[in-house]
Protein backbone atom coordinates (compact mmCIF):
# COMPACT_ATOMS: atom_id res chain seq x y z
CA UNK A 1 0.00 0.00 0.00
CA UNK A 2 1.18 3.53 -0.79
CA UNK A 3 0.03 5.42 2.28
CA UNK A 4 1.22 8.78 0.95
CA UNK A 5 -0.87 8.32 -2.19
CA UNK A 6 -3.94 7.28 -0.17
CA UNK A 7 -3.68 10.29 2.14
CA UNK A 8 -3.00 12.51 -0.86
CA UNK A 9 -6.18 11.29 -2.58
CA UNK A 10 -8.18 12.06 0.56
CA UNK A 11 -6.77 15.56 1.03
CA UNK A 12 -7.05 16.44 -2.67
CA UNK A 13 -10.69 15.31 -2.69
CA UNK A 14 -11.47 17.33 0.44
CA UNK A 15 -9.88 20.46 -1.00
CA UNK A 16 -11.86 19.99 -4.22
CA UNK A 17 -15.11 19.54 -2.29
CA UNK A 18 -15.54 15.97 -3.53
CA UNK A 19 -16.95 14.33 -0.42
CA UNK A 20 -17.62 10.99 -2.10
CA UNK A 21 -14.02 10.67 -3.35
CA UNK A 22 -12.70 11.59 0.11
CA UNK A 23 -15.02 9.05 1.74
CA UNK A 24 -13.88 6.35 -0.70
CA UNK A 25 -10.44 6.51 0.97
CA UNK A 26 -12.05 5.13 4.15
CA UNK A 27 -13.35 1.71 5.10
CA UNK A 28 -17.18 1.54 5.00
CA UNK A 29 -17.39 2.29 8.74
CA UNK A 30 -14.29 4.48 8.76
CA UNK A 31 -14.05 7.51 11.03
CA UNK A 32 -12.73 10.98 10.27
CA UNK A 33 -12.11 12.90 13.48
CA UNK A 34 -11.66 16.55 12.61
CA UNK A 35 -10.00 18.89 15.08
CA UNK A 36 -12.79 21.46 14.79
CA UNK A 37 -15.92 19.60 13.72
CA UNK A 38 -15.50 16.37 15.64
CA UNK A 39 -16.14 12.79 14.60
CA UNK A 40 -17.87 11.55 11.45
CA UNK A 41 -18.41 7.80 11.04
CA UNK A 42 -19.15 6.03 7.77
CA UNK A 43 -18.67 7.11 4.19
CA UNK A 44 -21.96 9.02 3.97
CA UNK A 45 -21.14 11.08 7.06
CA UNK A 46 -17.58 11.77 5.89
CA UNK A 47 -18.93 12.99 2.53
CA UNK A 48 -21.44 15.17 4.40
CA UNK A 49 -18.63 16.63 6.56
CA UNK A 50 -16.77 17.73 3.44
CA UNK A 51 -19.86 19.40 1.94
CA UNK A 52 -21.65 20.73 5.00
CA UNK A 53 -18.75 21.68 7.23
CA UNK A 54 -15.50 22.25 5.35
CA UNK A 55 -16.93 23.87 2.21
CA UNK A 56 -19.75 25.64 4.03
CA UNK A 57 -17.26 27.49 6.23
CA UNK A 58 -14.20 27.80 3.96
CA UNK A 59 -13.03 28.19 0.38
CA UNK A 60 -9.73 27.89 -1.47
CA UNK A 61 -8.55 24.99 0.71
CA UNK A 62 -4.89 23.96 0.38
CA UNK A 63 -3.51 20.85 2.11
CA UNK A 64 0.16 19.95 1.63
CA UNK A 65 1.52 16.68 3.01
CA UNK A 66 5.11 15.85 3.93
CA UNK A 67 7.07 12.87 5.22
CA UNK A 68 4.39 10.16 5.20
CA UNK A 69 5.38 7.12 7.26
CA UNK A 70 3.47 3.85 7.49
CA UNK A 71 3.96 0.29 8.74
CA UNK A 72 0.86 -1.00 6.94
CA UNK A 73 -1.36 -0.59 10.01
CA UNK A 74 -0.64 2.93 11.25
CA UNK A 75 0.38 5.96 9.21
CA UNK A 76 1.52 9.47 10.01
CA UNK A 77 2.28 12.55 7.91
CA UNK A 78 3.04 16.18 8.60
CA UNK A 79 0.85 18.74 6.89
CA UNK A 80 0.35 22.42 6.21
CA UNK A 81 -3.27 23.45 5.76
CA UNK A 82 -4.80 26.76 4.78
CA UNK A 83 -8.15 28.12 3.71
CA UNK A 84 -10.07 31.35 3.30
CA UNK A 85 -12.81 31.69 5.89
CA UNK A 86 -16.46 32.11 4.98
CA UNK A 87 -17.48 32.40 8.66
CA UNK A 88 -19.40 35.54 9.66
CA UNK A 89 -16.98 38.11 11.06
CA UNK A 90 -13.97 36.30 9.56
CA UNK A 91 -14.94 36.35 5.89
CA UNK A 92 -11.99 36.57 3.55
CA UNK A 93 -9.29 35.83 6.13
CA UNK A 94 -6.78 33.21 5.03
CA UNK A 95 -5.47 31.11 7.89
CA UNK A 96 -2.58 28.64 7.79
CA UNK A 97 -1.51 26.05 10.29
CA UNK A 98 0.59 22.92 10.53
CA UNK A 99 -0.24 19.58 12.06
CA UNK A 100 0.15 15.83 11.98
CA UNK A 101 -2.27 13.36 10.39
CA UNK A 102 -2.61 10.06 12.27
CA UNK A 103 -4.31 7.13 10.52
CA UNK A 104 -5.28 3.62 11.52
CA UNK A 105 -5.44 1.52 8.35
CA UNK A 106 -7.30 -1.61 7.31
CA UNK A 107 -7.26 -3.40 3.95
CA UNK A 108 -5.45 -0.51 2.27
CA UNK A 109 -7.98 2.11 3.43
CA UNK A 110 -8.26 4.52 6.35
CA UNK A 111 -10.16 3.03 9.29
CA UNK A 112 -9.66 6.10 11.52
CA UNK A 113 -8.24 9.52 10.76
CA UNK A 114 -7.23 11.92 13.52
CA UNK A 115 -5.08 15.02 13.56
CA UNK A 116 -2.92 16.93 15.96
CA UNK A 117 -2.61 20.71 15.72
CA UNK A 118 -2.92 23.80 17.88
CA UNK A 119 -6.54 24.93 17.48
CA UNK A 120 -6.63 28.10 19.59
CA UNK A 121 -4.12 30.02 17.41
CA UNK A 122 -6.28 29.29 14.35
CA UNK A 123 -9.28 30.87 16.08
CA UNK A 124 -7.12 33.87 17.02
CA UNK A 125 -6.01 34.23 13.37
CA UNK A 126 -9.68 34.21 12.39
CA UNK A 127 -10.19 37.20 14.71
CA UNK A 128 -12.44 35.42 17.20
CA UNK A 129 -12.97 37.25 20.50
CA UNK A 130 -10.92 36.01 23.45
CA UNK A 131 -14.06 34.82 25.28
CA UNK A 132 -15.10 32.72 22.26
CA UNK A 133 -11.63 31.18 22.01
CA UNK A 134 -11.60 30.37 25.73
CA UNK A 135 -15.06 28.81 25.50
CA UNK A 136 -13.86 26.56 22.64
CA UNK A 137 -10.69 25.57 24.49
CA UNK A 138 -12.70 24.61 27.58
CA UNK A 139 -15.08 22.54 25.42
CA UNK A 140 -12.12 20.71 23.80
CA UNK A 141 -10.58 20.10 27.23
CA UNK A 142 -13.70 18.20 28.30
Amino acid sequence: MDFGALLGRMTTAICAGDGEAAAACFTPRGVHHDGFYGEFEGRAEIARMVRECFHRDARDLEWRLADPLCDGHIGYARYDFSYVSKLPGSEGRRVRFSGISCCALEDGLIRRYEEIFERAPVLAKLGFADARILKAVKRWAE
